[in-house]
């Protein structure tokens, strides 16, 4: 990696984790306003890739149901079921009139980028949002989502570096041919060690064989959201999804494992922990 790429990504570490802790802590409006922003960059990259193959959805449509699907978990003006049939029933309504290469692919990208993108970024408000009706516990949200933020960052630096190190065998070269198993289990096996730091840190309120088994979800899914991510931009020919993000990619190159990871840990704690 070029040292001006290197110290790119470290300034914008430097500025951006801090910021990222404070809005975990606040939540309420600021954590939604966060998610939001998130939802709605990814969008408009998977948006921007998905015409490398000659794909066109709607920009104005998906990005309004991305937005009102988070704004919707915040604040519950509707049920999901009939926000799905608007959003459905007006995007199949315009793209009868937009005449743009084929209908089933434009249509086919739009529900894929609004529902990948739209649930997926409502789950990790979902879960910083999971004790708002307990004022005096509901700092607990912000703490899980620190929490898993730091357990995806140590699996990720796991599976790089020691990947680099002791891999040998392929783990899915389809779609990420530097990837290995040795780094893979690498990044699996810390992020339970991370997580039963941090269950004797800031997680001390869960007990310690659900931290456990939330780092065997961290270390399974997180590396299964990247794969995700690097099949769609193999697929679309490209890098990065943006260069939004200096020395980082884009928003969905920085936040894939987030998303995917982020709706199993939120029905894990739904069912099995709160």
């Amino acid at each position: 990696m070029p040292k001006n790429n290197t110290a790119k990504r470290i300034l914008v570490a430097l500025v951006a984790v801090p910021l990222i802790i404070a809005v975990c802590l606040l939540g309420n409006e600021f954590f939604m306003t966060f998610t939001l922003g998130i939802g709605l960059l990814a969008f408009y990259e998977f948006y921007s890739f998905t015409q490398n193959k000659k794909f066109y959805p709607n920009l104005f449509i998906g990005l309004a149901s991305v937005g009102a699907i988070i704004l919707n978990n915040y604040y519950g003006f509707i049920e999901f079921q009939n926000l799905s049939i608007i959003i459905v029933f007006l995007l199949l309504l315009i793209e009868l009139f937009r005449n743009k290469s084929s209908a089933i692919a434009n249509t086919g990208a739009s529900l894929l980028g609004i529902f990948y993108i739209g649930l997926f970024s409502a789950s990790i408000l979902a879960l910083r949002e999971l004790y708002s009706e307990f004022t005096t516990i509901y700092i607990n949200g912000g703490y899980i989502i620190i929490s898993l933020l730091i357990t995806l960052w140590v699996c990720d630096s796991a599976a790089f570096f020691l990947g680099i190190k002791f891999g040998k065998n392929k783990l899915f070269p389809r779609v990420s041919p530097k990837k290995s198993w040795e780094g893979a289990i690498a990044g699996f096996v810390f992020s339970i060690i991370a997580m039963l730091i941090l269950n004797y840190t800031i997680l001390d309120f869960i007990h310690w064989s659900k931290a456990l088994i939330l780092g065997l979800i961290i270390g399974i899914i997180g590396q299964m959201g990247d794969l995700v991510e690097s099949l769609f931009k193999r697929d679309a020919n490209i890098k990065d999804s943006s260069a939004l993000i200096p020395g980082h990619g884009g928003v969905l190159d920085r936040f894939d494992s987030l998303l995917f990871t982020a709706p199993v840990v939120y029905l894990y704690f739904y069912y099995f922990v709160k």
